[in-house]
């Protein structure tokens, strides 16, 4: 049996080129920066994005993601209550005030980290969840290895300054991500504007995201700074039926900080659209069968294509569909047989499956020898001397 051979067939149909120029790449002032678009998960920007550096605060959706996985599993409930260390209460920084008298529940936790970014809050959930802090740090490293978290390590549960205390941009992307889809049910603390435990903290209760109320759809999820770290956020925001993470560090100041957060938000759904760009079931390209009662199937996406494009240049698309031909029978409808890449200028490719849109069953001698004899004829001679 002769080899198969690669054949790449332009897809061109309905994505005509455009000569309006590509998207201008963004430009941020942040020491590293991620930003992607999860309903077509498409990665808009990224400056430095894989390079661990220091947290800060937004390293405490690390120990949110762990207690949140404790609620899920029903290892504690909202209502369970935690015992309040020395060590917990002597933690400097941001605070809850709590004090080795208090019991407070998990949810009134969840509250101290997400609004008041309470440090205590943090060293109560780790020593409740494993003992102590070290302890929680090892599972949290441990942890961040199962979720592809590769450029995190963590030494506590706060983001207090440690050498050993980093995370990478998209890290803190993959965790915020994994926040808002895994976890429905707790993602509304995120958006809460104040939060004053036990009448303690009356002029320190505001939630430090400086885009909560700016009505640009900012939901969440945790800022941070340290003089080490600077001014970062991890934030998101749904407008329409899309949604955006967005992370940036080393920013200079809360000024500068609430200002670019703003400004790359408003880039990433003003300068982008998303559109539909295939229908489930569509053909895209024909392929040769070998060896099958019918000699072509038609490739076609299994489900609505839908992808994220430049606004101003929405229709400049390229696309190649790739598969080895010709492709042997028995096949069945709906079977991968083949891959289109699409790209487009400033943006990552994207790869999509394409299935056959029929059942091909193995066919009997004269459909076989017929095969056999066209492929022969299209390897050899090109000018096409095949029999129908």
């Amino acid at each position: 049996m002769k080899r198969p051979v690669l054949q790449i067939l332009a897809f061109c149909a309905a994505l005509l080129a455009c000569s309006v120029p590509p998207v201008a790449a963004y430009e941020t002032s942040a020491r590293a920066a991620y930003l992607v678009d999860l309903n077509t998960n498409t990665v808009l920007m990224e400056k430095d994005a894989d390079i661990p550096l220091p947290p800060a605060s937004m390293s405490k959706l690390m120990t949110l993601n762990m207690l949140f996985e404790a609620l899920q599993d029903g290892r504690v409930s909202l209502d369970t209550r935690f015992a309040v260390s020395t060590r917990a209460k002597n933690m400097g920084g941001s605070s809850m005030f709590l004090n080795e008298a208090d019991r407070p529940t998990v949810e009134e936790l969840i509250q101290g980290i997400i609004v008041l970014s309470g440090n205590d809050a943090c060293v109560v959930v780790a020593e409740g969840l494993a003992g102590s802090e070290p302890a929680f740090a090892r599972l949290m490293n441990a942890r961040a290895r199962d979720l592809g978290m590769n450029n995190s390590t963590f030494a506590n549960s706060s983001g207090w300054p440690d050498p050993n205390q980093r995370m990478s941009m998209r890290d803190l992307g993959i965790l915020a991500e994994r926040l808002i889809k895994v976890f429905p049910e707790y993602y509304g603390y995120f958006s809460q504007k104040e939060f004053a435990f036990d009448g303690r903290t009356p002029d320190n209760r505001f939630n430090r995201n400086p885009l909560l109320s700016l009505g640009i759809g900012a939901d969440g999820l945790k800022t941070g700074h340290t003089s080490e770290a600077g001014y970062g956020l991890v934030g998101s925001a749904v407008q329409g039926n899309r949604r955006i993470v967005f992370v940036i560090s080393g920013l200079n100041s809360e000024r500068e900080r609430a200002e670019e957060s703003e400004r790359l938000v408003n880039w990433a759904f003003r300068q982008f659209i998303q559109k539909t760009v295939l229908r489930s079931g569509a053909e895209v390209a024909r392929a040769k069968v070998w060896m099958g009662d019918q000699e072509e199937i038609g490739l076609v996406p299994a489900e609505d294509v839908s992808l994220l494009l430049p606004a101003l240049e929405r229709d400049a698309l390229n696309a190649e569909v790739i598969f080895r031909t010709p492709i042997e029978a028995p096949i069945k409808k709906g079977q991968e047989v083949a891959e289109m890449v699409v790209s487009l200028r400033d943006l990552p490719e994207v790869r999509i499956p394409l299935v056959s849109d029929r059942d091909i069953a193995r066919g009997g001698f004269l459909p076989r020898v017929r095969t056999a004899i066209n492929v022969l004829y299209a390897r050899y001679f090109p000018g096409g001397l095949g029999l129908n």
